[in-house]
C-alpha cells in the first residue's frame, strides 16, 4: 500500500492546526461565488483552498503550498487542491472546475451522504467491517469508522487519484485503512457487515466523467449494480447503506422499483426513502433529461436476514 503523500499531510495538519473551516457547495454555487471579485494579495485561506481562488504565492508561509500550486497569470499562483471540513475532519479534493474525468468531488452530496450513514449507525452495534465502494476522498467510509472504532476499514474506488487523496484523509483522521483499486465489490474485501456507497448518478454523457457519470439508464446503471453486488456479498446481518441519486420520470422512481422486485431473492430487504426531493435541477434542461421531472437523492438501507 502506498503510504500518503507527507507533504499533502502536512498541508492538512496545518490547516486544521490553524482551525481552517469550508464547506463545498455546488458546482453552479462555485461558479456564481467565483466569479465575484477576489482580492488576490489577501492569501485569505478560504480562497485559497475552498474557492480556490488565484493568490500571490508570497502571501502565504511554505507549508501551506506544500500541496502545490499552477500558474494562473499575471504572477498569481492557484492551488492545485481543495480542502472541505466535515465535522472535525479536513478533506481534499480537487480543484475547481472538476472537469478532468479522473476529478476527486466533495460537495453537498458528501454532506447528505455522511448524516445518512451516521443517523443508520447510531444506537446500532458497530459494524467489525466497513467497505466504502467508489469512495473518493474516503469521507463515507471514514465517517463509518469514527462510530465503529476498531473496525476493518476498506476504501474502494476505480480511480487511483482518489485512493491517493483518500489515503492523505485517512491518516490525517488518524483512521487505519486498506486501500483497493477497482469497481464494484473486491473479491478481497470478503463479506463485509458494513457497505457504505455514494454512487455517480448523473448522465454525463458528454464527458464521462467518472466521479459522475452513472452510466444505465439516466444515471442509474452504477446504483443498481452496486446494489445487488453489494447484497449478495454481505455478512448474514450487513447492511449496505446506499446514498444516490434517482430520475423521476412520470412520478415513478424505477431504481427503487428494481430493488423492491430484486433484493428478496437474494436474502435481504429494503428500507428506501427521499433525503432531498429536488437536486441538480440544471441537467434537466439537457438531452438525457428530456421527460426526467426532477433527479431525487434518496437512502437506501439493504440489510443481509440471517441464516435461520
Amino acid at each position: 500500500m502506498t503510504p500518503p503523500d507527507p507533504a499533502l499531510l502536512r498541508l492538512l495538519r496545518t490547516l486544521k492546526a490553524l482551525d481552517y473551516r469550508f464547506v463545498a457547495v455546488t458546482p453552479e454555487t462555485h461558479r456564481r461565488v467565483l466569479a465575484r471579485p477576489g482580492d488576490p494579495e489577501r492569501g485569505d485561506l478560504r480562497d485559497v483552498f475552498g474557492w480556490n481562488r488565484p493568490f500571490q504565492p508570497e502571501s502565504l508561509p511554505a507549508e501551506l503550498l506544500a500541496g502545490g500550486v499552477e500558474e494562473a497569470g499575471d504572477g498569481l499562483v492557484r492551488s492545485r487542491y481543495r480542502v472541505a471540513s466535515l465535522e472535525a475532519q479536513l478533506f481534499l479534493h480537487s480543484s475547481y472546475p472538476t472537469d478532468d474525468e479522473h476529478a476527486v468531488f466533495f460537495g453537498p452530496d458528501t454532506y447528505r451522504f455522511a448524516r445518512f450513514i451516521e443517523a443508520e449507525l447510531e444506537g446500532r452495534p458497530a459494524p467489525r467491517s466497513i467497505l466504502d465502494i467508489g469512495c473518493g476522498t474516503g469521507a463515507g467510509g471514514l465517517t463509518a469508522a469514527a462510530l465503529a472504532p476498531g473496525a476493518r476499514v476498506m476504501l474502494s474506488d476505480v480511480n487511483p487519484a482518489a485512493l491517493s487523496l483518500a489515503a492523505v484523509n485517512a491518516a490525517a483522521a488518524g483512521v487505519a485503512v486498506e486501500l483497493i483499486e477497482g469497481s464494484g465489490v473486491p473479491a478481497a474485501a470478503g463479506a463485509p457487515e458494513l457497505i457504505v456507497a455514494n454512487p455517480p448518478y448523473i448522465a454525463d454523457d458528454d464527458a464521462g466523467r467518472s466521479y459522475r457519470d452513472g452510466g444505465g439508464a439516466i444515471g442509474s446503471g452504477l446504483s443498481l449494480e452496486w446494489a445487488f453486488e453489494g447484497a449478495r456479498r454481505l455478512a448474514p446481518g450487513g447492511r449496505m447503506l446506499l446514498y444516490t441519486g434517482v430520475a423521476i420520470v412520470g412520478g415513478e422512481d424505477r431504481v427503487r422499483a428494481q430493488l423492491e422486485a430484486g433484493l428478496p431473492a437474494l436474502g435481504c430487504g429494503l428500507r428506501y426513502s427521499e433525503i432531498d426531493p429536488d437536486v441538480f435541477g440544471e441537467e434537466l434542461d439537457k438531452p438525457p433529461y428530456a421527460g426526467v421531472e426532477r433527479i431525487v437523492a434518496v437512502g437506501a438501507v439493504i440489510e443481509k436476514l440471517r441464516s435461520q
